[in-house]
């Protein structure tokens, strides 16, 4: 029985797919509202919202997965440009809450726009963010 999301419903097999991939941890399907031809989606079969909240084993999974889908999008559309998206919470732009990664080839115009305004790194605010970062990596080994 569904759990609620569009995404579970498709693993549930309420909602149909177009299935680009699967496997026993991941499935990808064409994006039913692509910003370009091609537009897939890749999601982990363990129902988790966002991208931390996953085991290694599954984000293993994703991570030999993600690289195989990118190479069907571009042998399909023969486009050799793509971006890869995944999004964590609303500010962040996720719309579905299940993990999942985009694939969006560029074809011509169509595809990701970006924004992007990039900043300066400080040398004291960069000591600070690692000594919080590698704290929180040492807690999990």
């Amino acid at each position: 029985m569904s759990q609620g999301t569009v995404f579970d419903k498709i693993l549930d097999g309420e909602l149909p797919c177009h299935r680009v991939y699967e496997d026993d941890q991941v499935l990808a399907f064409l994006d039913i509202a692509p910003l370009a031809p091609g537009h897939t989606l890749v999601i982990p079969k363990q129902r988790r919202a966002f991208l931390h909240e996953l085991d290694d084993e599954v984000a293993a999974a994703l991570g030999r997965a993600l690289p195989r889908v990118a190479r069907a999008v571009m042998a399909a559309t023969g486009v050799p440009e793509y971006n890869v998206l995944q999004n964590n919470g609303s500010s962040a732009h996720q719309a579905v809450f299940h993990v999942h990664f985009h694939i969006i080839p560029r074809v011509g115009e169509h595809g990701l726009g970006v924004g992007w305004v990039p900043g300066q790194l400080d040398g004291e605010e960069a000591r600070r963010l690692l000594g919080a970062m590698h704290a929180s990596l040492a807690s999990e080994a």
